[in-house]
C-alpha cells in the first residue's frame, strides 16, 4: 500500500501516514487544526513485512485501509537514546 508520511509543524515527533489518493482535506478538522502545516518526510510502499521504527506496520496498514490515515504520536520513551525527547512531567492527581 502506497502512502506519504508527513511531520507536524506544531507537535514534535508527531506524524501522519496518508494513504495514496487521500489528502489533508479528508482528515477530521480537529486533527488538521492541532497538526498544523504538514511537512512531507517521505513516501513509502507498506507491506506486512516492512519494518517501521516506532509503529506496527500492520496497524498502520489497517488504519490506512479503514480511514485513509494513521496518526503516529510521540514515543513515550526512547529505548535507543537517539531521540532528544522532552523529559516527562509528573502530574498530580
Amino acid at each position: 500500500m502506497k502512502c506519504s508520511v508527513f511531520r507536524s509543524s506544531l507537535k514534535d515527533y508527531t506524524y501522519i501516514y496518508l494513504r495514496d489518493g487521500h489528502d489533508f482535506s479528508d482528515l477530521p478538522a480537529s486533527l488538521i487544526k492541532i497538526f498544523g502545516e504538514p511537512e512531507l518526510v517521505m513516501t513509502l510502499n507498506l507491506t506486512p513485512e516492512r519494518k517501521l521504527a516506532y509503529e506496527d506496520v500492520r496497524q498502520v496498514i489497517s488504519s490506512l485501509e479503514e480511514s485513509g490515515y494513521h496518526l503516529q504520536m510521540p514515543p513515550q520513551e526512547d529505548a535507543t537514546g537517539l531521540l532528544e525527547l522532552p523529559e516527562k512531567k509528573e502530574t498530580l492527581l
